[in-house]
């Protein structure tokens, strides 16, 4: 059993290492923790990527990904667009916009976006 603990507690502390790293550069960044923005504000947002989606809604399709910065994730979509060179899982970006909230996740339609140095 102390082989599974061990593995744990050495995953555990990697991914709170992980999340450490991103917040410090949200702050590097001069930019709002996702967790601590307000919904209808507009704010700037700095994280990874760690999914993204090409998703219909309604009539209109949608680019969609899921931006993590330590501290929560916001979705970002891109209304009528399949694809955007560059975004892809595991890019570090800031975006800007105005947030908003769609049933329990943080949204931020059509942002200005820039791309970190990959």
């Amino acid at each position: 059993m102390p082989g599974v603990v061990s593995r744990w507690v050495d995953r555990y502390s990697v991914e709170r290492q992980e999340d450490e790293e991103l917040r410090s550069r949200t702050l590097a960044a001069g930019c709002s923790s996702i967790v601590e923005t307000s919904a209808r504000t507009r704010t700037e947002v700095h994280g990874v990527l760690s999914s993204v989606t090409l998703r219909p809604l309604g009539d209109v399709t949608a680019l969609e990904a899921q931006l993590y910065d330590g501290t929560g994730t916001v979705t970002l979509v891109w209304w009528g667009r399949r694809r955007i060179e560059g975004i892809r899982p595991g890019r570090s970006l800031t975006a800007t916009g105005r947030l908003g909230v769609r049933g329990t996740e943080r949204v931020i339609y059509n942002p200005a976006y820039r791309l970190d140095a990959a």
